[in-house]
This record gives structure tokens, sequence and C-alpha cells, in this order.
């Protein structure tokens, strides 16, 4: 079962984006590393998707696949179907790919220091999409750089447009990063950990910015992050990835409200909450399986709570628990009468 399972929308073909039993691995002189096991999500215009999960779950190898950046080898994609628009990009020769990548689908990375080239101007650097995809002149694409700064309100964006990476601050050069990223108008962004290492202050401007430019344009969102706190405030679905599969996935607000899988649970535990001073948090115990050695069964099964014989066998399909809900727990009715309303579980 996956999490497109029973959706007309997905029997139609009328999603942006459908990934279909996605499964990506790293072919390593230590052995192969299972980054992706075999996921499955869609998104529609306007909708803001956040995957979330610990550093090592695959969130960001699965958004490399879309991209169609995967370095390979080592890297490959062993299955599954990526498809814009009812359009299979596996299906796609290089070229054919190309034309997607900047015009329909867009990324933002995680550090904009290192995925902005330091020995050029942040004005070249965004011209250089109009120069590549659309044959603009210098001034043509000089001028289209000094628009897209504005439009993303990076201040005297006339004065900068000739200034270096390292010559604006974290916040600024995230910005530069959303103006390359949306230069093209494309269907769909991908954001992975857009916040990363900038002060709360700017991360909630970041963030609101990414949400008035969705209004603005209509995109589709996929919001890559471990900020539980960031995607409450703008996410409409959330799945929940661990060791490479996705283990939850509903709406925002059910996510939130009662987590139905003991890692979500897990996650929500251990968030500081204001409403409970001096509780103590209660976080996930043990570590992240090694993705060359995930255990057999449920791969959460040694750091869970709820775990049983059967856990340790049987690998847990993502059971249905409402029509837009799913969980990939044998024992989610339990997990769900456990956990307390709110941001936390009862663990």
């Amino acid at each position: 079962m996956d999490v497109t399972t029973d959706d007309p929308k997905a029997a139609e073909g009328q999603h942006l984006l459908q990934v279909e039993d996605l499964h990506v691995e790293f072919r390593t002189q230590y052995g192969t590393v299972n980054a992706v096991n075999g996921i499955s999500y869609s998104l529609d215009e306007r909708e803001t998707l956040a995957i979330l999960g610990e550093s090592g779950s695959g969130k960001s190898v699965s958004a490399q696949a879309i991209m169609g950046i995967i370095d390979s080898p080592p890297g490959f994609i062993t299955k599954g179907a990526l498809r814009f628009r009812g359009t299979d990009l596996l299906g796609l020769d290089e070229s054919e790919r190309r034309s997607y990548r900047g015009q329909k689908i867009a990324m933002i990375f995680q550090d904009a220091l290192t995925a902005l080239n330091p020995v050029y101007s942040v004005g070249f650097q965004i011209g250089e999409m109009f120069r590549v995809h659309r044959g603009a002149s210098r001034s043509e694409a000089k001028k289209k750089a000094i628009e897209l700064m504005d439009r993303v309100r990076i201040p005297a964006a006339k004065e900068r447009v000739g200034e270096y990476p390292h010559q604006f601050s974290g916040g600024m050069r995230q910005r530069v990063m959303i103006a390359m990223a949306l230069s093209l108008d494309p269907d769909i962004l991908i954001a992975d950990e857009p916040t990363t290492a900038l002060d709360v202050t700017v991360q909630a401007q970041i963030m609101e910015l990414l949400s008035e430019l969705q209004g603005e344009t209509g995109m589709g969102l996929i919001l890559i992050t471990h900020d539980l706190a960031v995607v409450a405030d703008v996410a409409d679905r959330v799945a929940v990835m661990y060791a490479g599969k996705i283990v939850e996935t509903g709406s925002v607000f059910e996510v939130y409200e009662n987590a139905a899988h003991p890692y979500t649970e897990g996650l929500m535990s251990s968030i500081p909450r204001i409403d409970q001073r001096g509780r103590e948090l209660n976080p996930i115990r043990g570590a992240p399986p090694s993705l060359m050695r995930i255990p057999p069964g449920c791969p959460f099964h040694p750091r869970c709570p709820y775990a049983r014989d059967v856990c340790r066998v049987d690998l847990p399909p993502l059971y249905e628990v409402s029509a837009s809900r799913r969980s990939a727990c044998h024992f989610f009715e339990e997990v769900l009468a456990n956990v307390e309303g709110g941001l936390t579980g009862g663990r």
C-alpha cells in the first residue's frame, strides 16, 4: 500500500507530481547503502508537502532523484516512477530531462554559501538561468537578475547585483538561492532545509517569503526539514521518513495533533512546549540504523516502545488510518490511543 492508494486524482493522473515506489541505492566499496526504499507520495498545485525525518532518513536523496542530479555511479535509481503532470521523468533521456530541471522543477539547497559559486557575482549566477535557458544577452540577464533580487526583497538590488556571495549575510544568500530557483517560474519548488543555520527571525522571514511567492505563482512546494515548528506553520500535508521509508503521512493537523506512528510520536515528544514548563522531554532512545544494515521487519523496532515479535519479522505496510492518513505501524491504533492531544506524545 502507498500513500496514493484510493486517491481519485492519482487514478486520473491529475497530480502535479507523483512519486511511485521510488528506490535509490549507493554502491560503495564498503557495501550498498539503501538510501530510499520504496516511497510514494503526490503533490498538487499550490500545495505544500513537508518531508520530515532525522538526518540520514533519505529526505534529500529523494529530492535529488526528482531533480535528476544523483551522481551515477555510485547512486542508482533501481525502481519506481517519477511523474510530472503524467510524464515519467525516469523514461526521458538526459537532454529531455534537462529541459525540466530549473524550468519545471527547481531546488533550493541546504547551504547557500557552498551552493553558490564564490568566483562569480550573484547577479551573474542568477542571470545565467536566462542566458542558458532563454538565450538572453548579458545585459538582459542582468536586468532580470535585478528584478528577481527585488522580488525576493534583497535591499539595493541594483547596487548589489555585482557583489559576490561572501558579501551577503546567510539570510540574504538564501534569498539569492530562492531568486535563482524561481527565475524560470517552475511549477514545483523543492526547498531542502532552506532555513538551516539561520536565526529564528530570519527563518520566519524566509518561510514567509516562500509562502508569498507560492501564492503568487501557484507552484507546488516540497519542504524538506527536521524543524517541526517550521512545518506546523506552512505545510498542508506531512510525510515522515525513517530509514529510507515513509512511515506516516497525513494532513499537518492530523499528524501533529495525534501521531499514529511511534517514530512520529517520538519526534513530537522531543519538542519543548511553553505550556509544559518543568516537564522533562522524552527523546527517542538509540540511533537510526545504518542504511547498509537496515534491521528486518519494521526498521524502527530496535528503538520502539511498542515493539513486539511481529515487528521484528514483518515489515508493516502503510495501513489506512483514515481516508487521508496512513501509518506504517502494526499497532497504530494503540499509538493513537496512547498519544495525548497537542504537540507531544504520551509514552
